[in-house]
């Protein structure tokens, strides 16, 4: 296990606050439900989304469906990334980032894959039940990613001279993510900032040897 341990404490931790942010929120929070933390510049907003990070969708129940399918197909393929790296000695930083965002895929896979089976439906007028007499709201791999962590930092106006959004309201950040969206951010951010850390290349120096004339 030499040289596992770090990356796999690392997913835990991210996959173990992530899941219980998200189970907060299901049972105690209705859609669209928020608490501000700091004044208007971050909220806790209660949504959710059958796409990928930050809200994005894709292509309806089937391409939920090829989504779930994708991301558990990627994460298979990090996680024997991440075995290959260990075992062959990686840069421990750039092991850690990839362990970032494992932990971030794997974390969205489970509400994409098993919430719908877990969860009652969440309403704009009530909260989410655990293991619902019912049944849950969807089948498997038709579950929704939820979504709470969100950061409006700078509201304004489009000068009307601006091209093409000249007059209209602008908002940055709009996307609300997750602690998984936020744990593959880090993870790429970080790989891209020191990737020349990372890969660099070992200098060979030419081996000196000394040269011998021979006479006839």
């Amino acid at each position: 296990m030499k040289g596992y341990t770090k990356p796999l404490i690392l997913v835990l931790s991210v996959l173990l606050i992530d899941q219980l942010v998200k189970f907060w929120i299901k049972l105690n929070m209705t859609l669209g439900q928020e608490y501000k933390i700091l004044g208007d510049w971050f909220i806790i907003h209660f949504t959710e989304n059958n796409g990928m990070a930050f809200g994005l969708e894709f292509g309806g129940e089937t391409g939920k469906l090829a989504l779930s399918l994708f991301r558990i197909a990627a994460v298979i393929g990090i996680a024997y990334g991440l075995h290959y790296m260990v075992k062959n000695k990686y840069h421990r930083g750039f092991i850690l980032n990839v362990a970032l965002i494992f932990a971030g895929a794997l974390g969205n896979i489970i509400d994409s894959t098993v919430y719908g089976m877990l969860f009652s439906e969440s309403t704009w007028f009530e909260k989410a039940r655990l293991f619902p007499v019912e049944g849950g709201y969807s089948g498997l791999f038709h579950g929704k990613v939820v979504d709470m962590l969100y950061f409006p930092l700078v509201k304004g106006n489009f000068p009307d001279w601006f091209p093409i959004w000249g007059g209209s309201d602008f908002l940055f950040f709009r996307p609300v993510f997750n602690i998984a969206d936020s744990a593959i951010t880090v993870g790429v951010i970080l790989i891209l900032i020191y990737q020349k850390r990372y890969f660099k290349e070992e200098v060979v120096e030419p081996a000196s040897y000394n040269s011998e004339v021979v006479e006839d």
